[in-house]
């Protein structure tokens, strides 16, 4: 007798039992508050396009940690300005995760909705493939550390197709459930990696919508919550919720632990992003009272791209390249970058940046 287990059987959303308990609901609260000055510090960012080409990178790193797909953060900003040829393949893999983040964001935006049909436009772009949707059985998940088999997902496309129905609904229309929204997130998370509809990428997949669901709940105006860091930080007890949910329906543990990710991540990004803002003011404070080739659209390219190149500022700005090359030498004389030559190519970093970013000193 075999000891796999058998095929996990889905059952509509909403769950059939009380998801708002007194402890779940008061920590959703203190979530959304935190969360919510996350929203408001992020709008305090003239151009909101920095933390939008920044903070991704990091949460693609982290996302993709967690699937054992691993590169480091210089190597995500660096490919940042490098033509795709320069760029190695696992760091190709992790950068397709902010890709696939900002196809699905400018989805969300566009029709305020998160589709089935979105789904698989973020997972193609993410996997570089068209894989779509299971359509033969086998499909297990293991414990990385036994290679004992903990987990059998739905094997048939038609029931593949019928859950992926039913939670798009439950995610675009509020009517049958009226948790509150990051409540309703957990629950989405969790159903959409047990249906685990893909070959690969369920899990990266499953985060960026967490980060748009946010969006189209206006609890987010752009995906900057780090919550794939947290689960790096805590992988074995995320993957044992989840499982206690599939075995147990023991709903409120996976609740607040994914309550308090939001919690403790919308904290950090907090933080980080107002060092950002500092950055940010006492450089251009200082840029503007030494240089007379001083302006806002500069400020913004060595914040938006933590490693430059001369051709990239040439580009960005629209100026020439011997005027770029002045900016450039200018700034890291003076300390506000740092020049770095690696090969025939010279990097323009800002280290600081990189600093806040990455936690890395």
């Amino acid at each position: 007798m075999s000891d796999e287990p058998k095929e996990w059987e889905w059952s509509p959303l909403p769950p059939k039992i009380e998801l708002e308990t007194p402890e779940v609901l008061k920590k959703a609260l203190e979530a959304q508050q935190y969360l919510s000055e996350l929203k408001g510090i992020s709008q305090t960012i003239p151009n909101q396009g920095i933390l939008l080409n920044t903070l991704p990178i990091q949460e693609a790193r982290d996302s993709s940690e967690i699937e054992n797909i691993v590169t480091t953060s210089d190597a995500l900003y660096k490919a940042d300005v490098e033509k795709e040829k320069k760029i190695d393949q696992t760091t190709k893999e992790v950068q397709r995760y902010a890709f696939a983040l900002h196809e699905g964001l400018s989805r969300v935006l566009k029709d305020g909705l998160i589709t089935i049909k979105d789904i698989l436009a973020i997972q193609e772009r993410l996997e570089d493939n068209d894989a779509g949707l299971r359509s033969l059985p086998g499909t297990t998940l293991t414990n990385p550390s036994t290679g004992e088999i903990v987990f059998k997902p739905p094997q048939h496309k038609e029931i593949i197709i019928d859950a992926l129905k039913n939670l798009e609904t439950y995610i675009n229309d509020d009517s049958i459930s009226n948790v509150h929204p990051l409540i309703k997130m957990a629950v989405i998370h969790f159903q959409f990696e047990s249906i685990h509809p893909f070959y690969d990428g369920n899990g990266r997949t499953g985060r960026i919508i967490n980060m748009l669901y946010l969006v189209q709940k206006n609890l987010l105006d752009i995906p900057v919550l780090y919550l794939s860091r947290y689960i790096v930080q805590t992988k074995p007890q995320y993957y044992e919720l989840l499982q206690k949910v599939r075995t147990d329906q023991d709903w409120e543990s996976w609740i607040l632990y994914m309550l308090e990710g939001v919690a403790q991540t919308s904290k950090g990004t907090i933080a980080d992003i107002i060092n950002i803002r500092e950055q940010m003011m006492q450089a251009k404070h200082q840029i503007r009272k030494q240089f007379s080739f001083y302006s806002q659209d500069l400020i913004n390219h060595i914040f938006r791209h933590p490693y430059t190149k001369i051709n990239h500022l040439k580009e960005d700005l629209r100026i020439s390249r011997p005027t770029a090359t002045k900016y450039l030498d200018e700034l890291s004389g003076a300390g506000f970058l740092d020049k770095v030559k690696q090969g025939r190519d010279n990097y323009y970093i800002n280290s600081k940046l990189l600093v806040v970013l990455t936690g890395e000193k």
